[in-house]
């Protein structure tokens, strides 16, 4: 070749099981990559293509409602409007205290991404707190509920049997001696 020129090509039944993913530890991708051979040496370019796979919503999608104490000091309920969650939904929900026997300076929620790989005894977790949100400011009192309104990303679970990602939910209540009480809920996010 001594000018410019364009080639036609096509793939036909090339399969993309997987979405298109890149996290801490994993780089999910699918690539064409063009090799020039030459003499002295070879010239390659390679172009990312992004997968994504579109899923339909689950049929029965029923609320969460939870509860979560320390015995004769906290016992709080937890209600979220769905079990599962599109990218672009928003979780909605309350939390409800029941009863409040300890100084609670402020309540945060967080959003965990967790990136586990690996399988068998090799298993590793990555753990990212991608977002969080003080929800609380001062001592709630008994009867006291306080909305939830959070925004979330999708989950992958276990591509090929190597890697998978979930988002978790982590209630952070702070006493006024700066002790923490957590509970985690995870929740599954479908593109």
């Amino acid at each position: 070749m001594s000018q410019s020129q364009t080639f036609d090509f096509e793939f036909t039944h090339v399969e993309k099981p997987y979405e298109s993913y890149t996290g801490q530890n994993v780089k999910l991708r699918y690539f064409l990559r063009a090799t020039v051979s030459r003499r002295l040496n070879d010239i390659s370019k390679e172009m990312d293509i992004v997968v994504h796979t579109f899923s339909t919503y689950p049929e029965l999608n029923s609320s969460i409602k939870m509860e979560v104490g320390i015995e004769d000091c906290l016992h709080i309920e937890f209600e979220y409007n769905k079990s599962k969650y599109h990218l672009k939904d928003v979780i909605v929900g309350k939390i409800y205290f029941l009863l409040v026997r300890i100084k609670i300076k402020h309540m945060e929620i967080d959003i965990i991404k967790r990136e586990t790989t690996g399988t068998g005894p090799n298993v590793y977790h990555e753990n990212d707190t991608i977002a969080k949100y003080e929800i609380m400011d001062g001592a709630p009192v008994r009867g006291e509920s306080i909305p939830i309104r959070l925004f979330l990303a999708p989950t992958m679970r276990e591509i090929n049997k190597k890697f998978s990602v979930r988002y978790y939910l982590n209630l952070v209540l702070i006493d006024e001696e700066e002790r923490c009480y957590f509970k985690q809920q995870v929740h599954a996010v479908k593109v």
